[in-house]
């Protein structure tokens, strides 16, 4: 029968079983499921992150709508005190985007003989997974900061949402840290 080999399983499982081993992925290693429990916190306290985003950028929509108005000719220039507040709404929006970002792009170790050579990819996980409960915490407590609130809240609290996107930086450098073997 032609393509009987397609129907073999002790076949397909040795086939499927080399792929994975090539790709680096073994189903009864810890370090997978550290790997993958990782990535799972870092997606969702970037989605945290865009939370906050999404929150500071509707405040800094709504207080621009409010104190800044289209000119007229009774008043063709803004107030300058609503466009410094604006802008400092929007550098915090954008802010908290560059930390999502930095936050997405973190690697996670190499699966790869070399790395496994020098250092053992399990302690190293789990330290991450340590560092990235911390990074959760602090994103989750920076979204409820500007979670529906308005502009003028966040502009009274701006200096303690600067303290906690500098707080969550510094966790950054840390897992940085320890995957560059710092730490």
């Amino acid at each position: 029968m032609a393509g009987e080999g397609f129907y073999d399983a002790g076949a397909l499982r040795q086939i499927a079983t080399n792929l994975f081993y090539g790709w680096g992925y073994n189903f009864y290693r810890a370090e997978n499921q550290l790997r993958a429990d990782d990535q799972l916190v870092r997606s969702q306290a970037a989605a945290l992150l865009g939370n906050a985003m999404a929150s500071v950028e509707s405040a800094e929509s709504n207080y621009r709508r409010e104190f800044l108005p289209p000119p007229s000719r009774s008043k063709p220039f803004p107030d300058a005190v609503a466009v410094a507040s604006a802008q400092s709404l929007e550098r915090l929006g954008r802010s908290i985007g560059a930390i999502k970002a930095a936050l997405t792009h973190q690697p996670v170790p190499e699966n790869d003989r070399m790395t496994q050579r020098y250092r053992e990819e399990a302690p190293t996980l789990q330290r991450l997974i340590a560092i990235d409960e911390r990074l959760a915490g602090q994103c989750e407590l920076l979204r409820t900061m500007v979670n529906q609130k308005d502009a003028d809240t966040l502009l009274t609290r701006m200096k303690d949402l600067e303290a906690g996107m500098e707080a969550i930086r510094s966790t950054l450098q840390d897992r940085e840290a320890v995957l560059l073997g710092r730490l």
